[in-house]
């Protein structure tokens, strides 16, 4: 046994000088073993001025049998506005960097980018010159800087108007005073850092335009997956708060997204005012809810909401209009812990129990979609309240009574979405059982187009939920996301 050991060992140790020997620790000279690359392109997204850029990563291949000698990496413009790091160490030239045979090593590229007087984004770039064995090779950076307006912490005192000429980046909070308003014009972008939230006791006036949607959304406009945007991470930013003196607010064609609490009304106790108009928008992707309602008048049309950790929408007594809207949840980062729509505070409980003394919710859902991961409602039942659902497609199985009126039950509205492959897009495919399934009565001046402009009554009734019907085989890649 003892012998059977040794001879065992023996021949494990061969093999390792075997191995080491194919390895060679020597250094070539020669011009023809150079490197390879990753890519001949390392290219950052929209950097913005004055503000560092997560980091780029670029793989260096030695796929020759001995090890080269990389006489100097470094930047070809001595001024650049990129920065390296090699083995952990920081700068913009290094000398003498050596890769063993068959092996690689990473080179991490940064990029800060001085602010400049242009309004329009602007190509940066430069050359990184790798020299090995009296061999010049290159691979391109390049990033677009973007020249933004900070706001940082700050509470608006005064009717103030955000223009589309620069992006905002919003850092801590943004407060609108009381009796002030705040109005952004369309093709605004408002992009919010790490838990920054927008918190409005006066009036919000968000108003974009078909082609000009108003973009709110967290900072990082980098890629969290190849071809992924880091928006598709939600709790990026808080979101925005209502508070209870705040009425009369607007938002239409807004693409709001990747939040923690999505927008939150606190309670008003006042029906008489409306305290939110949606209209023709996509509001989408967060951890909690999307839109939070409490005894509030709000009304929605032509809006998709979204992707949500909780309930989609979320309506706690109130008076509510839903006209032409999807509602719909296959949301990525964890279970979804309540049904789409899930509606409080219908009616009064029976016996002697405290009750609120709030007015009981009036909701009217027309022409919508409910239907998602989960469950779609709360309320199976609505009989005795003054919730109404005509013309909407339900998940559920079940049938029409007093309170759901001419409703598809247990159909899959075929949306584009493939939440598989990150993608989201609630616009509808050829073969969709809600394509002219709506009542046109409900189409008005505020729900005639939808949020890409286009005439709900072309082809006759309209499909149910936000999107028009444009027969294609897939949907464009600018709708994408």
């Amino acid at each position: 046994m003892k012998y059977a050991r040794i001879f065992i060992l023996t021949i494990i140790a061969s093999l390792g000088l075997i191995v080491s020997s194919c390895i060679s620790d020597d250094i070539s000279t020669s011009s023809s073993d150079v490197l390879t690359f990753s890519t001949d392109t390392l290219s950052f997204d929209t950097v913005f001025t004055d503000l560092g850029t997560p980091t780029a990563r670029l793989l260096v291949y030695n796929r020759n049998k001995k090890g080269v000698n990389i006489s100097s990496i470094r930047f070809r413009n001595p001024e650049t506005c990129f920065q390296l790091n090699v083995d952990g160490m920081s700068g913009k030239d290094f000398s003498d960097v050596e890769i063993r045979g068959k092996d690689s090593i990473y080179v991490f590229v940064e990029c800060f980018i001085p602010e400049t007087a242009a309004d329009e984004p602007y190509l940066v770039e430069d050359d990184l010159v790798f020299i090995t064995n009296g061999v010049e090779q290159q691979v391109k950076v390049e990033a677009y800087g973007q020249n933004v307006t900070r706001l940082r912490g700050i509470t608006l005192t005064e009717d103030t108007r955000l223009t589309a000429d620069r992006p905002y980046v919003v850092f801590d909070s943004l407060t609108v005073a009381d009796g002030v308003t705040l109005s952004i014009d369309p093709g605004v972008k408002l992009l919010f850092h790490d838990k920054a939230k927008l918190t409005v006791n006066g009036c919000l006036k968000a108003i974009g335009e078909p082609g000009k949607m108003i973009d709110m959304r967290g900072d990082r406009l980098d890629d969290v997956l190849t071809d992924v945007g880091y928006d598709i991470l939600a709790g990026q930013w808080e979101g925005i708060r209502f508070a209870p003196q705040s009425f009369d607010n607007s938002l239409e064609y807004v693409n709001m997204r990747s939040t923690a609490s999505g927008i939150r009304i606190d309670s008003c106790g006042n029906l008489d005012r409306t305290k939110l108009l949606l209209r023709n928008s996509w509001l989408h992707n967060s951890q909690t809810t999307v839109l939070d309602s409490r005894y509030a008048r709000v009304d929605a049309y032509g809006v998709c909401f979204s992707e949500a950790a909780q309930a989609v929408v979320r309506l706690t007594g109130g008076i509510h209009e839903f006209t032409q809207c999807t509602i719909s949840n296959y949301y990525l980062f964890s279970a979804i812990t309540e049904p789409l729509l899930s509606l409080y505070h219908l009616r009064a409980p029976e016996g002697d129990e405290p009750f609120n003394p709030e007015p009981l919710m009036k909701a009217r859902f027309n022409n919508c979609i409910i239907y998602g991961m989960g469950s779609d409602i709360n309320e199976g039942d609505l009989t005795g309240t003054d919730v109404f659902l005509r013309y909407v497609l339900l998940k559920s199985e079940g049938t029409d009574d007093d309170n759901f009126i001419n409703c598809l039950w247990g159909e899959d509205p075929l949306f584009y979405t493939v939440r598989s492959d990150y993608y989201f897009n609630y616009r509808l495919m050829p073969d969709s059982p809600v394509i002219g399934a709506g009542d046109p009565a409900y189409v008005n001046e505020l729900t005639l187009y939808d949020m890409d402009g286009l005439n709900r009554l072309t082809d006759g009734n309209p499909a149910l939920g936000a999107y028009v019907f444009v027969p294609e085989e897939t949907p464009a890649a600018s709708r994408r996301r």
